[in-house]
């Protein structure tokens, strides 16, 4: 097939959507297919298989945007029409201007279109301090059926919850296939462990920004009775960064804060004794499934707003979001009885094995090809 991907962000590989428009295109490729991706990443120039449009200028908030390492993709009319020529079908990736733009040049040229639900409100509204504000998330769901997917014949959701989420919001159920985005086999790939620290250790994966809520771990921590004993791994990067520094410092807490390039996380997570999901929205972690994959147990925030609380194999896999006393007395469950980790890395041996990368892209491979026969059919 002739496939071609718009990606509004696309950069380097430190975000959950990011790492699932490069897997899916790795696969695609790989298998045979004709990809061409649409981005504004200066770095891919020049590259084949790339078509990179300017970068768009909202003025003021271009230094919002830059401050949370996002380049948004100006929608190039021209430079879509002309690589959707022959294409047998257009997956978008996000709801923003050029994915919309898109869209709509596909549905004058009847191409089949499909697209991914890698946004939830509050990852646009935590940007304008209205994360929490109920009737901003409302409207910004509704943006994004207006705009994009009210236009699209199929939507990839990649958890249960999400699909549930936003047709509640949206009140109608759109043609979709729920497809999860995968664990790389590097994440399962069994290897001598190395450990991080001498001190009981505690793996936290994830960008570091309002809606992760690293401060709770940091919090429970400082208050947990056994804190000069535990070492806290912080993988990541972002605009809180500075803050939970500062934090830790203050709290006295031991914690490394560092960014991880892709072929060192699976060795550093084995190295840990625990992995803590800090994360008050979420539409599938991907960074929580690695680390159970990479033989971790998890400690994971039971937040409405967030589809990773349904990797918890029971209640001591969970915490109350927000609560750092409730996450303080669930890490103290397995810090205090180190036999329950082994007990739970059992229990969860099977449950990861439904996110193997190769099966869920091979199912997205499905929904592409689907799609472009369903032009036959017209």
């Amino acid at each position: 097939m002739k496939i071609v991907i718009v990606c509004d962000v696309l950069g380097k590989p430190n975000n959950g959507t990011t790492l699932a428009a490069y897997n899916l295109i790795g696969f695609l490729k790989e298998n045979g297919h004709e990809v061409t991706v649409v981005c504004a990443d200066r770095e891919k120039e020049g590259a084949e298989g790339f078509t990179v449009v300017p970068v768009i200028n909202w003025g003021p908030l271009n230094l919002l945007l830059k401050a949370n390492n996002v380049i948004l993709a100006k929608p190039d009319k021209k430079a879509l029409a002309r690589v959707m020529e022959g294409a047998d079908v257009v997956h978008i990736l996000m709801p923003f201007p050029l994915g919309v733009a898109a869209a709509k040049l596909a549905a004058k040229a009847g191409i089949p279109t499909t697209a991914s639900f890698h946004a939830q409100a509050e990852n646009v509204t935590a940007h304008i301090a209205c994360m929490n504000n109920r009737l901003a998330n409302h409207i910004t769901y509704l943006c994004f059926y207006r705009l994009l997917y009210k236009r699209i014949g199929t939507v990839h959701y990649p958890t249960e919850f999400i699909r549930e989420l936003f047709e509640k919001q949206i009140k109608r159920s759109l043609p979709c296939r729920v497809i999860s985005n995968g664990v790389n086999d590097m994440f399962f790939a069994p290897r001598e462990k190395s450990r991080l620290s001498d001190k009981f250790t505690i793996f936290c994966t994830g960008r570091f920004s309002k809606e992760k809520a690293q401060e709770t771990l940091i919090k429970a921590i400082a208050k947990s009775g056994f804190k000069e004993k535990v070492k806290i791994y912080f993988a990541g990067c972002g605009p809180r960064e500075k803050k939970l520094r500062r934090l830790a410092a203050h709290k006295n807490v031991d914690a490394d804060f560092r960014f991880y390039r892709r072929d060192e996380l699976p060795a550093a997570l084995s190295g840990a004794d625990l992995y803590v999901h800090t994360a008050v929205v979420e539409i599938e972690a991907i960074s929580c499934l690695e680390a159970i994959a990479s033989g971790l147990v998890p400690v994971i925030c039971n937040s409405a707003r967030s589809a990773t609380k349904n990797f918890a194999i029971d209640g001591h896999c969970l915490f109350e979001a927000g609560n750092w006393r409730d996450l303080a007395a669930k890490i103290a469950y397995f810090y205090h009885d180190p036999s329950q980790i082994d007990a739970y890395r059992e229990k969860y041996r099977s449950f990861k094995e439904q996110f193997r990368q190769e099966d869920c892209m091979r199912k997205m491979e499905q929904m592409l090809k689907d799609a472009a026969a369903s032009r036959q059919v017209k």
